[in-house]
């Protein structure tokens, strides 16, 4: 059996879905004769470490308690309880034992790094177990989003990191990128439909719909953040549009791609509270939205927010496309991408499915960790 260390950053809904699918999985990985040890949990108050990360692992039952307590939306600090089993450590402690931790099974079994937090302050830790040999997984994106130099040490050794769920959830598409890449194809232009939220919510005013409306029916049904500007301002996508531009080699940083928000900047959160945009700052959007729809529908076109990567312009924002083309059939929550390269020049290679949800984007970082299960013994 081959037996592969796994520390966890980020407990949250991604994170959460993960151990449960790593409990749940235990009988087929072990039929591929492969056994995920998880050593290590962490959410950004305390970090839960086995009590001795060479012989034993956080058992199962363990790990259900664990996704338990953070459904409820606990610290993991409230599993003090489970003394025997782990050792806690503060946040002010805990870096530095993730880092202890790599350095020593680094030297011996070897380690994962699974980073399903959200947040950019992972990015010391990662680098530093890249340094010590370490494997990583992302479902983060901000890691990958930062500073060019910080991007290129994160990524120096490809065979050793994944991060196949920053983009699409468990979409196969950074995979079908590398493919053909490596094939010596050239890559010309990708145009991607990139947020579940935004695609829905495009799809929902084709039909006639408020703008206002459909955005707080997303957030009603859950496709959106607590607050929906996080998903209209077009950050999200921007940063999967940059994750894919640096894929192919375009040495670009978040400030030089151009992103269109879908509210003007005096509606941003530091200018106006939630309620006042959801009760009165989002109907002051219907009139402009609703005469794009139109405009864009006289001329046979739908209305898509769209990630554009051409040469070296890489653009997300609102972009007209032909009714009957990949992106305007496109309805619902689903994420798509059409590639076009010297292989897949007037027939696109096109990628859809769902791209967002907990439990898949949970699927997609499982099936990243065994990718790489050929680098330990």
């Amino acid at each position: 059996m081959k037996n592969i260390p796994v520390i966890l950053l980020g407990c949250g809904g991604v994170g959460r879905h993960l151990l449960q699918h790593i409990v749940s999985c235990r009988s087929l990985h072990a039929k591929l004769g492969v056994r995920l040890q998880v050593v290590g949990v962490s959410d950004s108050k305390s970090l839960l470490l086995a009590s001795d990360v060479f012989t034993r692992e956080l058992d199962d039952t363990f790990l259900n308690e664990v996704s338990r307590v953070k459904l409820g939306g606990s610290s993991l600090k409230t599993l003090s309880s489970f003394v025997n089993e782990c050792q806690i450590f503060a946040n002010s402690e805990a870096t530095r034992t993730v880092i202890d931790t790599a350095t020593c099974l680094s030297k011996s079994t070897g380690l994962v790094v699974v980073d399903c937090s959200a947040s950019s302050e992972t990015m010391g830790v990662l680098n530093q177990a890249v340094d010590l040999g370490c494997c990583i997984v992302l479902a983060n994106k901000k890691p990958l989003t930062a500073a060019m130099d910080d991007y290129d040490k994160l990524v120096a050794h490809p065979r050793r990191i994944r991060y196949e769920s920053t983009v699409g959830a468990g979409l196969p598409v950074i995979a079908s990128l590398n493919r053909i890449l490596s094939s010596g194809d050239p890559i010309r232009c990708i145009v991607a439909c990139l947020s579940g939220t935004l695609g829905y919510v495009m799809s929902e005013v084709e039909g006639g719909k408020p703008f206002s409306q459909v955005v707080k029916d997303a957030k009603s049904l859950g496709y959106t953040e607590p607050d929906p500007r996080d998903d209209l301002s077009g950050m999200d996508v921007a940063r999967k549009a940059l994750i894919l531009s640096r894929l192919l080699g375009r040495r670009v940083n978040l400030d030089s791609l151009k992103i269109e928000s879908l509210y003007p900047e005096e509606m941003g959160p530091n200018m106006m509270s939630l309620e006042d945009f959801l009760s009165s700052g989002l109907l002051l959007l219907d009139n402009d939205i609703q005469e794009r729809v139109q405009k864009a529908a006289l001329d046979g076109k739908v209305l898509r927010y769209v990630c554009v990567i051409e040469g070296s312009r890489t653009e997300v924002g609102l972009r007209e496309v032909p009714k009957d083309s990949p992106l305007g059939r496109l309805r619902g929550s689903n994420n798509i991408l059409a590639i076009y390269s010297r292989c897949y020049n007037e027939q696109p290679l096109v990628i859809e499915g769902a791209g967002a949800g907990n439990d898949t984007t949970a699927a997609g970082v499982l099936a990243d960790i065994l990718d790489i299960q050929d680098l330990f013994a």
